[in-house]
């Protein structure tokens, strides 16, 4: 009996020495402006025209090497894109995968 005592004292030290700070840190990340989050998610976008295949590799989810690849050949064999749909005609890209990165593309 004594030592579920003691453990409840503990953990209820424990518990209001961490509340403090977790309060903190919630305020913290509350307090972002928004033209901070906009600029954060507009610069997650990629130009399908101007991107590297490595960039298009990092970061779009289900593009590896061999599609990042075949994006900037197919590019440069057919000028630039006119629409993030125009990806339909590169070998290995279909609609689901266009459909998981719509938000992140751009063509510009």
């Amino acid at each position: 009996m004594r030592n579920t005592f003691l453990v409840s004292l503990l953990l209820a030290l424990l518990s209001a020495f961490s509340l403090p700070s977790f309060a903190a840190a919630t305020k913290a990340a509350g307090d972002l402006p928004v033209t901070t989050v906009s600029a954060a998610l507009a610069s997650t976008t990629v130009n399908l025209n101007t991107a590297d295949a490595a960039t298009l590799q990092s970061s779009l989810a289900g593009i590896g090497k061999a599609k990042a690849e075949a994006i900037v050949a197919y590019r440069e064999a057919n000028g630039a894109f006119e629409s993030v749909d125009e990806l339909l005609e590169v070998k290995g890209i279909g609609q689901a995968l266009i459909e998981r990165n719509r938000d992140k593309l751009a063509v510009k």
